[in-house]
C-alpha cells in the first residue's frame, strides 16, 4: 500500500497557520503594533487604506533589525523572545511564537524597512506569498516600517468573507485602542485614507482614556487602586448612571495584555450588584499585574484568552476592590439617611499634621452701641427703631370683626361631602362609551365580539413607531422640528464615525445636522416625537445597538435604526394614558402590517375568549 501522509509545501503550511492568526485586517493591525511595542518604541504611527484591505502600514521608532534578523523574522517560529518551552512562562513581551509575520507574509505583499542605531544604512525587503522578491540596501530612519499591501490576494475566498469597509474600520480602531490603553507612555497616531483619526500624545492611564474616548469621560471615571503579594490592581470603573446595554466599555489588561475572561467579568457584575438596571453593563478599564508563573497566555492563537492558576482568589480581590472604591467615592447608596456628607473627613487628612483652631474676638464689640459719625466700630446690624403710634397698628380691626359677624352666618355654611358611587368606572368613560381601559399604567383593555383583548402598551406603540419610521427611511421623507439653539453633543472618535456611517438615514427619521466635528455633532432638528432631552438617549441606545449588532450597509442597517430608534421614543410602562391616546394608539397598532408582534419579534397582545371567561364562573 502507498504512503499516504505527506509534509506540506512551507508556503501551504504558512497559509494554513495564517488562518489562525490572520482572521481580517484587524489582526495585522493587532501584530504589528505589539511587534512595535516589543520594539521599545516611543513613537507608533498606523496607516490604513480601504479599511486595511489595500494597506496596513505601522512606522516605529524602536530599535530596529539587522539584516539578518530581518531576513530570519519571516521564517516559522523564528524567534528572539524564548530558547526554551520554560520560558513559555516568563513572558514579558507581546508576541513569542515567531509566526506572525510568516503568516502575513502568506497571504498578502509585505514590505519591510528596518535599521538599528549603529547601522549606517537599513534593509529592504519585499515579500510576495511567502517568497521573497527583493533584498537590498535602503535609505531609512532608525526603526522599523511594515507595509501589508492586498491583503488575501491569494486567497480570494477569505477575502469575500470580510464585511464592508465601515465594519472592518471598525475592528482595526478596536485593536488600536486596545494597544494604546495598554500603553499610555508610547505615543499613538492612526491615519485612515489619509486622514487623522487619532493623535495620542504620551499621557498617563487617565489622560490617554479620555483621548481616546472623549472629554466627557473624565467626570465617568471612578478610580480603583489595590495592591496585595498575590496581584497589583489599578484602573477606573465607570459610574453605574453611565451603564450601557453594550459590552463595548470593558477592558481587562493582564501584564500589559489585553484579554477576554468572563470569570473575572462576573466578578465586576457582583460588585456593582443593585447599582445597575437590568440588563445595562458596566464599563471599566482594569489593570492586574500578576507573577508570569502564574498564568498561562499560550492557549489561544490570539492570545486573548489566558488560564489563571489561582481564579478564585483573583475573583474576591477584583469584586473587592471595586466595591470598596465605589464605596470610598461615595458612588454606593448608604443606609443613613441622616449623614451630612461635610462631617466626613477626606483621606487625604490622614498624614495631615493637628491644627488646634485660633479664635479671635474683639473685645471691644458692643451690639447695642450705637456707631457715632465717623466710627469704624462694627455694630449690630439690624438697628431697632423707636415705635410711635403703634395703636394705629391695629385700627379698623374691631369694625372689620363687627362687619363679617353681620354677613356671615354659619349655620348656612355647607361642607363638601364624599359622594358614593356604585359604578366600576367613571361616569364620563360610560357616557362616552369608552371601551378601552389601562390596567396598572401597563396594559390596555379592549372588547372584542369574541371576548377581551389584552395589549402590551409599550411594545404596541413600538410596532406603530417602527413601521412608521421605515417607511420614513424607504420613501425618504420625515418632518423634523427644527430648535431655536443647535445641540451640541459630545461623544468619543469611533462612535462619532459611526454615526456619520448612518447620517442620511436618520436624517430621514426627522433629525437634522449642521455638523460633525471630531468628537462633537451639533443638531439642529429633530424628529416630532421627541423632546431636546431624550436626544443624547435616543443616539446612546442607537450605538449601543449598531455596536451590538454591527450591521452591514442596505435594509439592514435601515431596519436596525428603525428598532433602535422605536424602542427609544416608545411609550414606557408605567406610564399613564389618557382615553384619546389610549384609543389612538389601539386604532394605529391595527391599522400595521403586523400588529401581533413587536419589532424584537416579541407578543403584543393576547386575547382571552368569552367562553374562557365564563368558564372561570
Amino acid at each position: 500500500m502507498a504512503d499516504r501522509i505527506k509534509l506540506l509545501p512551507d508556503h501551504v503550511a504558512n497559509q494554513i497557520a495564517a488562518g489562525e492568526v490572520v482572521q481580517r485586517p484587524a489582526s495585522v493591525v493587532k501584530e504589528l503594533l505589539e511587534n512595535a511595542i516589543d520594539a521599545e518604541a516611543s513613537h507608533i504611527k498606523l496607516l490604513i487604506k480601504d479599511a486595511g484591505k489595500t494597506l496596513v502600514q505601522v512606522i516605529d521608532d524602536g530599535d530596529g533589525m539587522s539584516t539578518t534578523d530581518a531576513r530570519l523574522s519571516f521564517e516559522r517560529h523564528a524567534t528572539s523572545k524564548i530558547k526554551t518551552a520554560e520560558d513559555l512562562f516568563q513572558l514579558h513581551t507581546k508576541g513569542f511564537r515567531g509566526e506572525a509575520l510568516a503568516s502575513i507574509a502568506a497571504v498578502s505583499h509585505v514590505e519591510l524597512k528596518t535599521k538599528t542605531t549603529s547601522d549606517e544604512v537599513g534593509t529592504l525587503i519585499r515579500i510576495e506569498g511567502s517568497e521573497v522578491v527583493e533584498q537590498e540596501v535602503t535609505v531609512t530612519p532608525k526603526g522599523t516600517s511594515v507595509a501589508v499591501k492586498n491583503l488575501f490576494f491569494n486567497i480570494p475566498a477569505r477575502r469575500n468573507f470580510l464585511k464592508s469597509n465601515t465594519v472592518e474600520t471598525r475592528h482595526i480602531i478596536d485593536e488600536f485602542h486596545r494597544v494604546s490603553l495598554a500603553h499610555p507612555g508610547v505615543a499613538f497616531s492612526m491615519f485612515n485614507n489619509g486622514a487623522e483619526v487619532f493623535q495620542l500624545p504620551i499621557s498617563n492611564l487617565r489622560q490617554r482614556i479620555v483621548a481616546i474616548f472623549g472629554p466627557k469621560t473624565n467626570e465617568k471615571l471612578v478610580p480603583v487602586k489595590e495592591d496585595t503579594p498575590v496581584v497589583k490592581m489599578e484602573g477606573f470603573v465607570l459610574k453605574p448612571e453611565f451603564a450601557k446595554k453594550s459590552r463595548g466599555d470593558q477592558f481587562f489588561f493582564v501584564n500589559n495584555r489585553f484579554i477576554k475572561n468572563g470569570y473575572l467579568h462576573h466578578a465586576v457584575l457582583a460588585a456593582f450588584e443593585g447599582l445597575l438596571k437590568e440588563g445595562s453593563q458596566p464599563g471599566y478599564f482594569l489593570f492586574l499585574e500578576v507573577d508570569t508563573k502564574s498564568i498561562d497566555i499560550n492557549i489561544h492563537p490570539t492570545k486573548t484568552e489566558v488560564k489563571f492558576d489561582d481564579e478564585h482568589t483573583l475573583y474576591a480581590m477584583l469584586r473587592s476592590a471595586v466595591k470598596h472604591s465605589l464605596g470610598q467615592f461615595s458612588v454606593t447608596p448608604v443606609l443613613d439617611f441622616e449623614r451630612d456628607k461635610n462631617l466626613d473627613t477626606p483621606y487625604d487628612y490622614k498624614n495631615k499634621p493637628v491644627g488646634i483652631p485660633q479664635i479671635e474676638v474683639d473685645k471691644n464689640f458692643n451690639p447695642f452701641k450705637e456707631s457715632e459719625p465717623g466710627q469704624k466700630n462694627i455694630t449690630f446690624p439690624f438697628k431697632r427703631d423707636k415705635t410711635q403710634n403703634w395703636e394705629s397698628l391695629y385700627s379698623g380691626l374691631q369694625q372689620q370683626k363687627n362687619l363679617q359677624e353681620n354677613t356671615v352666618n354659619l349655620d348656612e355654611i355647607e361642607f363638601e361631602s364624599e359622594v358614593v358611587t356604585g359604578s366600576l368606572f367613571s361616569e364620563s368613560a360610560a357616557e362616552s362609551g369608552q371601551n378601552t381601559f389601562q390596567l396598572h399604567n401597563k396594559y390596555l383593555i379592549t372588547n372584542v365580539k369574541s371576548g377581551m383583548l389584552i395589549i402590551h402598551q409599550q411594545r404596541a406603540h413600538e410596532r406603530v413607531l417602527y413601521e412608521e419610521l421605515l417607511k420614513n427611511i424607504t420613501v425618504q421623507e420625515a418632518v423634523s422640528q427644527q430648535l431655536l439653539f443647535p445641540m451640541e453633543l459630545t461623544f468619543s472618535k469611533k462612535d462619532v464615525a459611526l454615526l456619520h456611517s448612518v447620517r442620511e438615514q436618520l436624517e430621514f427619521t426627522g433629525f437634522s445636522f449642521e455638523s460633525f466635528g471630531d468628537d462633537t455633532i451639533k443638531v439642529k432638528g429633530i424628529p416630532t416625537a421627541t423632546t431636546e432631552s431624550g436626544v443624547q438617549i435616543i443616539m446612546d441606545n442607537l450605538l449601543d445597538d449598531l455596536n451590538n449588532e454591527v450591521p452591514d450597509t442596505g435594509f439592514s442597517q435601515n431596519d436596525l435604526l428603525a428598532r433602535s430608534m422605536a424602542s427609544s421614543l416608545a411609550v414606557k410602562t408605567g406610564t399613564p394614558m389618557g382615553k384619546e391616546q389610549q384609543e389612538h394608539l389601539v386604532n394605529s397598532l391595527f391599522a400595521c402590517k403586523e400588529p401581533s408582534v413587536s419589532p424584537k419579534n416579541k407578543e403584543v397582545f393576547i386575547t382571552i375568549p368569552l367562553t374562557d371567561l365564563d368558564k372561570k364562573f
